[in-house]
């Protein structure tokens, strides 16, 4: 009988092998996603499906229309999952997404560089509050205990309430945040200031122009990927350079329009347009 110990080496290289497979299963490539026929993309929050008949509404960021638009290029159809913090890194290690697309700040990214290769977009935003010009908080410190309006998937949710003791009220879409805020439901709402900056300039915003500077919380539109996963990095890289400066702008246009007309369909308050 031979020894046991003349068998070790080679089951070594077998683990070792199951090991390599693994790994190169779990990394995303494009002739991957295309043969699969589905790019899955983790993301901080995912809206219901669109219901026939129900209100359409524009969501918070752009994470939705940047995967979609990705999909599209690459002929496959679109899966977006869900992920926090907590688990996301994890879900991307192990092949449960192809990448993340998330408006991170500064602090979340540092966090998810340790274990992820990070492309940001050109699309960055801080928080931006406004309120009525007739209100009575002036200060930032008068924010406690008042209503703020935030929609979810808000990099900001959260923060009103740690830095200000701020009641928050979140809202399933940025149109449902700002309506709440014209009825008199909130004192304030919160957004990026990439986009609220620009609905300020819109006639109708501009009795809710009134506004206090917050906390510094600057946030990129970032993709994360596996540190392996070289081709798809390349191609996302040409992406963000396709885009250049027309891309954005062009978005961040159709968001205020969009947002702002879903707030003028149920404008049921006279003397705020």
């Amino acid at each position: 009988m031979k020894p046991l110990s003349r068998f070790l080496p080679l089951a070594a290289t077998f683990l070792l092998l199951a090991y390599a497979l693994q790994a190169s299963a779990g990394a995303a490539s494009l002739q991957q996603i295309r043969q699969r026929g589905t790019l899955l993309v983790g993301v901080n929050h995912v809206a219901p499906p669109y219901v026939a008949g129900a209100k359409y509404r524009t969501q918070e960021g752009f994470d939705q229309t940047v995967a979609a638009d990705l999909a599209q290029r690459l002929g496959v159809r679109l899966k977006m999952v869900a992920l926090t913090a907590q688990n996301r890194g994890q879900a991307l290690a192990q092949g449960q997404v192809d990448l993340l697309l998330l408006n991170l700040p500064d602090a979340e990214a540092a966090a998810l560089r340790a274990s992820a290769s990070l492309l940001p977009t050109a699309y960055q935003a801080g928080p931006k509050l406004i309120m009525r010009n007739d209100t009575d908080i002036k200060r930032l410190a008068q924010l406690k205990g008042r209503s703020v309006c935030l929609a979810q998937g808000s990099a900001y949710v959260g923060t009103m309430a740690a830095n200000y003791a701020a009641r928050e009220k979140v809202y399933p879409a940025p149109a449902d945040a700002l309506l709440a805020l014209r009825t008199g439901v909130c004192d304030a709402a919160v957004h990026d200031d990439a986009v609220l900056n620009g609905m300020l300039a819109l006639p109708e915003w501009k009795k809710f122009s009134a506004s206090l500077p917050l906390k510094a919380m600057p946030v990129r539109l970032t993709f994360a990927l596996r540190p392996q996963d070289d081709v798809l990095r390349a191609y996302l890289q040409r992406l963000n350079r396709e885009w250049g400066s027309s891309y954005w702008p062009a978005q961040q246009k159709k968001w205020i329009n969009d947002v702002a007309f879903e707030v003028y369909l149920d404008q049921n308050v006279p003397d705020c347009h």
